[in-house]
């Protein structure tokens, strides 16, 4: 694994201003003072009156919970909320940034809408989000896929080379953008400046889906953040593992040479996806896990050190293994994220959903996804989880859970020739019908095997028998499932109807 394109962050002493969450700090302050309250949300804070409610979230949170447009908070020219946004550009390396409120999907779906006024075709790593598929059902864009590599033994996607995206220009030079992810799932982080450096050349901006790396860049032992590393646009999840509420998120956009053209456009594609009742607590948990990442550095290492921990325990029993431990055999991985414990499961004779159901079930331990071979464990930036008690669980699972059977090499089939834009498919009229029948026909719907969970097939795609094959085979695995599907079995396949499009059976 080539660490030195990935470069780690020096230790820094954050800015005065930094010491602040002007946000947060605003809303409290409203917040305590004895207002009678004759307008929305409906529950008027009244905790009394409100009680299921108020022992649900906490009489505190009906306090916090306040509409937008409120002077003092977010009305005037600078107001705290202002100040906010300002302090996590500063923070995060960016020109501007916009705090979301319907998580990273409207990032996404932002990112890729913005993407539509620069051209019409969009560069995607086939392994995104279907978020940004969704962005291109807004859009109407068309996309040309770049795939990312396969760990065929695990089943699991990680990212794509500057190679493999520079041939993908080179074949695109219509090109408006260049999409991809890093951090993956499993925490492989690509090369990102190589990959900016692609894109710039060819005259585009680098979009980067960093949702799994909101705290990237605020300790030393971490990987630097994708604007750093020359990405134009970046979406971060701030609340997957920077600490904030779930479903706030953040957009950031560079100061870099697409800046000028970009910042007018993303504010209007904003506008658009973000609702007009955004959520007061969201926003402020935004401003406060920003404040948190860039001042407690002694927090992050706890977290850093619990983590390592937990995979130096894994590594010294000897019964499972580290995934990311085997990252060096990809060339697209240059480094990968230390909060991320990804263990391979099968050596100790469980396959991965077993783990996590038996971890829940019996242990009350909570992972965040399951593969068949594998589970993943994060360790939330600031967090210090107890790693001795998910150690000793893990490692007293029992071996007869039904011993996982060494899985073929994954091969994944090709796509379909493309025959519809992914918005003229999803908007035209369509119908279920039997799979056989489906062969030759254009598909409605987006459809990804599970592993390794890359989207096979996209709206405006052509349904092949490789495809369908390769479907049936995934949903009779044990544990293998299709995402999209009209129905579990794959028996049926919603497609465009061949009236509307002058399909022939």
């Amino acid at each position: 694994m080539n660490t030195t394109t990935a470069p780690s962050v020096p230790v820094r002493r954050p800015a005065p201003a930094q010491l602040d969450a002007p946000y947060a700090e605003a809303l409290r302050s409203y917040t305590a003072m004895d207002w009678m309250r004759l307008n929305v949300p409906g529950h008027s804070a009244a905790s009394e009156r409100f009680g299921a409610l108020a022992d649900l979230v906490g009489a505190a949170s009906l306090r916090l919970d306040v509409p937008p447009l409120l002077e003092g908070i977010d009305l005037e020219t600078n107001s705290p909320l202002d100040r906010a946004l300002v302090l996590a550009a500063e923070a995060w390396g960016a020109r501007r940034t916009w705090f979301l409120t319907n998580g990273a999907s409207q990032g996404n779906r932002i990112a890729t809408v913005t993407a539509r006024a620069l051209g019409e075709t969009l560069v995607v790593q086939r392994s995104v989000h279907s978020s940004v598929i969704d962005g291109l059902v807004f859009s109407g864009l068309r996309a040309a896929f770049v795939r990312p590599s396969i760990d065929s033994a695990l089943g699991i996607a990680h990212g794509v080379t500057a190679t493999e995206l520079a041939d993908t220009l080179t074949a695109h030079p219509e090109a408006a953008a260049a999409y991809v992810v890093t951090p993956s799932y499993f925490g492989a982080v690509a090369d990102v400046r190589g990959l900016a450096d692609v894109a710039h050349d060819a005259g585009i901006p680098l979009i980067v889906d960093e949702a799994w790396g909101a705290h990237f860049g605020f300790h030393p032992d971490l990987p630097a953040n994708a604007l750093t590393l020359g990405a134009d646009i970046v979406v971060s999840s701030t609340h997957k593992l920077g600490g904030s509420l779930t479903q706030s998120a953040m957009l950031h956009l560079a100061d870099g040479p697409f800046a000028d053209t970009l910042e007018p456009l993303i504010q209007r594609a904003f506008h658009l996806t973000q609702s007009t009742s955004a959520s007061a607590l969201l926003l402020a948990s935004l401003d406060t896990a920003r404040h948190t990442l860039v001042n407690d550095t002694d927090a992050l290492s706890a977290s850093l050190a619990a983590a390592d921990s937990m995979r130096a325990a894994v590594r010294a029993a000897g019964r499972f293994t580290v995934v990311s431990d085997g990252f060096g055999r990809f060339p697209d991985i240059v480094s990968s994220d230390p909060l991320r414990v990804a263990i391979d499961t099968r050596s100790g004779g469980v396959s991965g959903h077993q783990a996590r159901w038996q971890l829940m079930k019996e242990d009350r331990i909570l992972v965040e996804v399951a593969t068949d071979a594998a589970i993943v464990a994060v360790v939330g930036a600031g967090s210090a989880p107890d790693h001795d008690r998910f150690i000793t669980a893990l490692h007293a699972l029992p071996a007869d859970l039904g011993t996982p059977t060494e899985p073929p090499r994954l091969r994944l089939p090709s796509p379909g020739p493309v025959r519809m834009t992914t918005r003229e498919a999803f908007f035209a009229p369509s119908r279920t019908v039997p799979a056989a029948e489906a062969v030759g026909r254009i598909s409605a719907d987006t459809l990804a095997a599970y592993p390794p969970g890359i989207p096979n097939v996209l709206p405006g795609e052509v349904i092949t028998a490789e495809l369908i094959d390769f479907f049936q085979r995934t949903t009779a695995a044990p544990t293998g499932h299709v995402r999209g599907a009209a129905d579990p079995d794959l028996a049926t396949l919603r497609v465009v109807d061949a009236t509307s499009h002058g399909q022939s059976h």
